[in-house]
Order: structure tokens, then C-alpha cells, then sequence
């Protein structure tokens, strides 16, 4: 095992003396301003997208992107096999250049337990001033045109976001999207999502602004890139903000995403969720609600969605044959990617626990499911010891428990995270959501035959 430092710096001559806690760690430097003054890694350009349409992020707003895009590099970039005491847990430092130290280290305590929930990892986070030659990182001109947008929307090209993105132009809302991405394959769904919008509701490049941000594969000394990719989310969340920085108060962050999927309940007692995310989780969402206040970022946090399942949301999406249209320029799968190991194109492998969600999402709404699978639930035994059927039995047998045991969601959802937040009402909502999901997919997956083949 080995500790990491990730040193977070400017530009060129940002020599800021950085005094290391735990000298004996592996450092990692990494400069996010070049010789011209410009921002690095996809972030400059996207800040420049939203001058284009009237927005005007603020500087607490940029330090949260920087101190994301930090996080992006320990979490991608730092190898859980390699560098952790037990093949998933690492410890790592940032050391992060901000405007005002004195806000940021207050809220050092709140940012370590957000990032320990949504990735298990033990983070430290040390905050410095910036040097004196990048204290204006943003400079606007003068009598600049605001913009006209009601809030932001996160659109990752997944089947929620779309649905989401329908049901707020449905309503003759005016957000803006945002997105982002590092594989192209997730850019290219992005995008003819994006298109098939604009083909209902009018011209959507000026209200779409899309990051790509990632890092050399061999930018971590000694260390292989990490493919959980569990922190993902903070980056997300991050770029909504700094978006919503530069809109009057009070804005708010839209994050769709059905409730069954938000809870990352555990379907086995063998599985810990490893390549699944928390970015939704009620737990999670509330913290963000703390630290933008904390930040003084006056937006708002709203899953609309959290207590529907996935089924739900596509039933009652408020233009549900556009949505049935276009259903397939979606995607859902953990690894869209997989298929080319079998000569096929990009598309969903049908056995991961998103794909088979998905699946069921879209029988419970429609009757019939089109998409191109790369494995079929039915016509042949899967096989319980490999991928395509180790999900979908664990499905099975969690409806089993559930139909034996109907009060034992009431047990599972808290095995996910704390949801001492909330009232006993909305507890109550959401272990209905937990069932109502499982009910749903186990409609498709219970006459699946898996055994050891």
C-alpha cells in the first residue's frame, strides 16, 4: 500500500512552497494553467461555453470545479489493486489552490465524508491561496448580456436524463444541460440525444454545454488507471454548479434519476456496489445541499424523481411516444464499450444490474423492448458463474426475499447509506420505492434460467 499527495498548482510560475503531511507519500503534481494564462483539461473551454451564452461563474464556484477535476485525478488515475492494504480501499491527500482558504477549510471536514461515501476511499484535503500571479482567474468585460436560463439540468445521455430533459421542455422550462464526458462512445450518445431534442423543441447547441475532462493514463507514478471511476459523480455535480454560479440565486440543479436506482441497495449480500454509483443517493444529494450553502452558492438540489422507479418515470414522462421514439439514442450500460470483444457495435450488454433496470423500465412502459442486447435474457441457459448471469440471478433471489419477507426493505435501504435526514414519511416512501423496483424487475428476469454451465 501507498499513500498518494496529489499537488494541485497553477500556472507555470505558481512555486508556491506546499508543506506535505505525510512526506513519505507517492506525489503527483499537476498544473492547471498553462504559459498563457489559459485553463487546462477541458476546463477553460468550458467556462468560455458559458460566457458564449450569458454565463458568468464566480470564483468560489471555480475552486469547486478545480477541486473536482483534483479529485478526478486521484480517483481515475490511482490504482485500487495496487496502492490499497485491501485491493479497494486508497488513501489519498490533495493539496488544491483556492481564493479563500478560510471558507474551504471549514468545510474540509464536510467535502472528506462526501468523498469517503461516494468513493470508500480515506481522503485528506489541504487548501492554500493562490498565487499572487493567478488571483483572477476570470476576468469578464464590462455591460456583458446575461443570460435567460430558470436552472440546469444534468444530462448524461442516460435513459433519466432524457427523460428528465423531456419532461422540463414539456413543462416550457429553459435549462441549461450539462454534461460531460472522457470516453468519445459517451459524447457520441450525448450528442444524438441532444439532436433528437432539438428535433421537438427547437434549436438545443445553445443550451447544451458538454466537458471533456480526463488525465494521461500514466500520470501517477508507479500506479495503473483506476476503472471504478466511483468519484465520477463529484465532477458532475461540480460543473452544475459552477454553471448555476453564474445565474441569479436561488437557481436550481435538476438530477434526474429514477429512486430505485438512487437507493444502490446491495441485490446480494456478496455484493458491495463496487461499479455502481451514489451519486444520487438521498444521503449524498443533501450533502451537496450543505456544502453549496456552506459555499454560499445559492442553487438548489432536486431530484424530481426520487421516488419513482425507472418503469415510473418512462410511464409517466409528459411526451411519452417521443420518448418511445427515440428510447434506443439512450444508454444505460455500465460499459456500452463491451460488445467490440465480440465484433459487435456499441451496444448494451443487457446482463449488468443498469441493463437489466432498463430493461424492465422499458417493458413496464411500453410492452416491448427493440434495443439490441448483446445477450438475450431468454433462449438459452445463462450462466450463473460469469457476468451475463450473475446479476440476474442475484435479482431473482432478492425477489424471492422480498416476496417471503414484504417488511424487509424497510431493513435494505438503510444498508446503503444513512437516511437519518429524512422524516419517517419519506423513509416509509422509500423502502415502497425499493419494492415496487424489485417488483418490476423481477417481471422480466423470473422465468430466466441460470445455472453453472
Amino acid at each position: 500500500m501507498r499513500r498518494h499527495s496529489v499537488l494541485a498548482r497553477l500556472g507555470p510560475t505558481d512555486k508556491s512552497r506546499i508543506r506535505i503531511y505525510e512526506r513519505k507519500s507517492v506525489s503527483t503534481k499537476i498544473h492547471f494553467v498553462d504559459d498563457q494564462g489559459q485553463l487546462l483539461f477541458g476546463i477553460g473551454k468550458t467556462i468560455q461555453e458559458l460566457q458564449e451564452r450569458g454565463i458568468y461563474p464566480n470564483d468560489v464556484a471555480l475552486d469547486l470545479t478545480l477541486l473536482a477535476a483534483t479529485v478526478t485525478v486521484a480517483d481515475t488515475r490511482i490504482s485500487r489493486k495496487t496502492e490499497s492494504q485491501d485491493g479497494w480501499t486508497r488513501e489519498m491527500d490533495l493539496y488544491v489552490p483556492v481564493k479563500n482558504p478560510n471558507l474551504w477549510n471549514d468545510a474540509c471536514p464536510l467535502i472528506e465524508r462526501m468523498l469517503k461515501f461516494l468513493t470508500g476511499d480515506h481522503w485528506r484535503l489541504f487548501f492554500r491561496k493562490r498565487h499572487s500571479d493567478y488571483r483572477k482567474l476570470l476576468k469578464w468585460s464590462k455591460g456583458l448580456l446575461t443570460a435567460q436560463f430558470d436552472g440546469v439540468s444534468l444530462f448524461s445521455g442516460g435513459l433519466d436524463s432524457f427523460v428528465g430533459a423531456i419532461d422540463l421542455l414539456e413543462k416550457e422550462k429553459n435549462p441549461l444541460f450539462v454534461s460531460h464526458y472522457w470516453d468519445p462512445s459517451t459524447s457520441k450518445f450525448q450528442k444524438a440525444c441532444m439532436q433528437k431534442l432539438e428535433s421537438r423543441y427547437g434549436e438545443m447547441v445553445s443550451r447544451h454545454v458538454s466537458m471533456r475532462l480526463g488525465f494521461s493514463r500514466d500520470l501517477v507514478q508507479g500506479s495503473k488507471p483506476e476503472n471504478t471511476t466511483r468519484g465520477r459523480s463529484f465532477l458532475f455535480f461540480a460543473l452544475a454548479a459552477l454553471a448555476a454560479s453564474g445565474l441569479p440565486d436561488d437557481t436550481t440543479i435538476y438530477v434526474p434519476e429514477n429512486g430505485f436506482i438512487s437507493l444502490n441497495i446491495p441485490i446480494d449480500p456478496l455484493r458491495i456496489g463496487a461499479l455502481s454509483t451514489r451519486t444520487t443517493h438521498p444521503f449524498y444529494m443533501l450533502r451537496w445541499e450543505d456544502l453549496t450553502q456552506h459555499l454560499r452558492l445559492n442553487v438548489r438540489w432536486k431530484n424530481p424523481y426520487r421516488f419513482r422507479t425507472k418503469g415510473e418515470m418512462l410511464s409517466k414522462c409528459k411526451n411519452k411516444n417521443f420518448l418511445q421514439k427515440h428510447i434506443n439514442e439512450t444508454v444505460s450500460c455500465s460499459s456500452i464499450t463491451k460488445a467490440r470483444w465480440q465484433r459487435l457495435s456499441a451496444r448494451h450488454c443487457g446482463h449488468c444490474v443498469p441493463c437489466i433496470i432498463r430493461r424492465a423500465a422499458i417493458m413496464c412502459a411500453f410492452g416491448e423492448d427493440v434495443g439490441q442486447y448483446t445477450v438475450s435474457l431468454h433462449g438459452r441457459p445463462l450462466n450463473s458463474e460469469k457476468a451475463e448471469g450473475i446479476d440476474v440471478r442475484s435479482f431473482q433471489i432478492m425477489a424471492r426475499r422480498m416476496t417471503k419477507h414484504p417488511r424487509l426493505a424497510k431493513v435494505l435501504i438503510h444498508k446503503s447509506g444513512s437516511l437519518s435526514d429524512y422524516t419517517e414519511k419519506e423513509i416509509e416512501s422509500y423502502a415502497k420505492i425499493f419494492s415496487r423496483g424489485i417488483k418490476e424487475v423481477s417481471s422480466i428476469v423470473k422465468d430466466v434460467e441460470v445455472r453453472p454451465l
